[in-house]
This record gives C-alpha cells, structure tokens and sequence, in this order.
C-alpha cells in the first residue's frame, strides 16, 4: 500500500499527533510548550469514551497538533520508562490488581484522594502541573479548558 504525502497529511488533520515520553523529553528539549498528558486503562469505559468522541473532535485535534505537544499512557504500563534523565517504573505490578505507573501517580495524584481515570493533566512550557482532571470531558469542556491554557 502506498501512502501519498496528501493523504498523510489529510491522516494528521483527523487524528492527534500522540507522543511517547521519550519523543516528548526531545521535543521539549528544543522548543518549550505546553503538555496534554492522558492517562487511561483499558478497563476504563470514560477512557475509551474520550478516545471515541473528545478526542476526535476537530477543534480538538488542531488545537492539540498546533499549541501543545500530546501524550497517551496507559497508566497501568509495566515498562521503565526514561525522561527528563530519570527512570519511572511501576512498583504496583505484582502487588495490585490495577498497577498504577509511577508517572501517573507523579503527575495525576490527588492529596488524599484515590488514584481516578480518565486522569488529564496540564503542564506549562516549564512542565510544571497547571491543572488536572480526573473525569470525563466532553469536547465542549475540553475545547474550553484547552483555549483558557
């Protein structure tokens, strides 16, 4: 199958431009600016409602591609992963039914409060937490939320 360069582009426009941690660590390293991290499980219905509706919204899309860089994670990843020279690793596997990665407890906890998907979270140009959600957003509210960044 070939792939032609307008039909790469046409594929851009309709989908997120989802990065790695690893993809993320180079990015910033060159130009600074602002994080959408999701964290999601595969058993988590308003993860996947996300995935199916907000995150196939249009405005969404070219907000995200345009004014942030995009990361996925699954939060219940066993894999080490590197960034920011550091090693996160998930110290729950084996110990939990529901594993939660070290990144996501970093980034997505809440004081007192269990760990709750869909996690998002906002980082600044300096990867400092500005907000975290930890429920379903609708397009309209994630639209809103995305502009006020």
């Amino acid at each position: 199958m070939v792939m032609t360069t307008s039909h790469l582009k046409a594929q851009e426009k309709n989908s997120i431009r989802w990065l790695t941690f690893k993809q993320l660590d180079d990015s910033l390293s060159i130009k600074p600016k602002k994080t959408l991290i999701s964290f999601y499980a595969h058993w988590c219905e308003y993860c996947k409602k996300m995935e199916r509706v907000a995150f196939r919204d249009p405005a969404i899309i070219s907000k995200l591609n345009n004014q942030f860089y995009a990361v996925k994670m699954d939060a219940e990843h066993k894999d080490s992963i590197y960034f920011g020279n550091q090693v996160y690793i998930n110290q729950e596997v084996g110990k939990k039914r529901n594993p939660t990665h070290q990144i996501a407890l970093i980034l997505a906890s809440r004081e007192n409060e269990p760990f709750s998907l869909p996690a998002i979270v906002i980082l600044n140009e300096r990867f400092e937490v500005e907000r975290r959600f930890f429920e379903y957003l609708s397009p309209k509210k994630l639209i809103r939320i995305l502009n006020e960044n």
